[in-house]
């Protein structure tokens, strides 16, 4: 296992041309007010070496992918590990963990392979808030 660099510690890629991967991004802000979970679009020079890093392909981005101490998370893996990471309720989530992790990536997978879609899509990265730009590291 490579080497983990702690100013990548709690990083979300996120494909920031999707209007669903935004509005999980929002959704992390308003429920992390610690602010533990750090940004990157994909698109970005940083979320682009990342992805590739991780064997994943930045120009067909259908998976998040979370950077934390404990490895690297993707799909159904990375919403599990960004609710654990953010306490409280969201914890539950890590419940279907137990799940084979073949049938929550498939219902991970039909979801990505659909949102822009059903959700739509930017023509370029989102404009982050000022609260999301403190925490983006692109």
């Amino acid at each position: 296992m490579p080497h983990f660099d702690p100013n990548l510690d709690h990083l979300l890629l996120f494909d920031g041309v999707c209007h669903l991967c935004d509005a999980s991004v929002r959704f992390v802000v308003r429920h992390d007010p610690a602010g533990k979970i750090k940004f990157a679009p994909i698109q970005s020079p940083l979320g682009r070496e990342l992805y590739l890093r991780h064997g994943l392909d930045p120009e067909a981005p259908g998976s998040m992918l979370f950077l934390t101490p404990q490895g690297a998370f993707k799909a159904s893996d990375a919403a599990i590990e960004i609710a654990r990471t953010l306490g409280g309720v969201w914890k539950l989530a890590t419940l279907l963990k137990p799940l084979p992790c073949a049938l929550r990536d498939a219902v991970y997978f039909f979801v990505a392979h659909n949102r822009y879609r059903w959700f739509g899509r930017h023509d370029a990265c989102m404009m982050p808030t000022a609260e999301l730009k403190q925490r983006m590291l692109d």
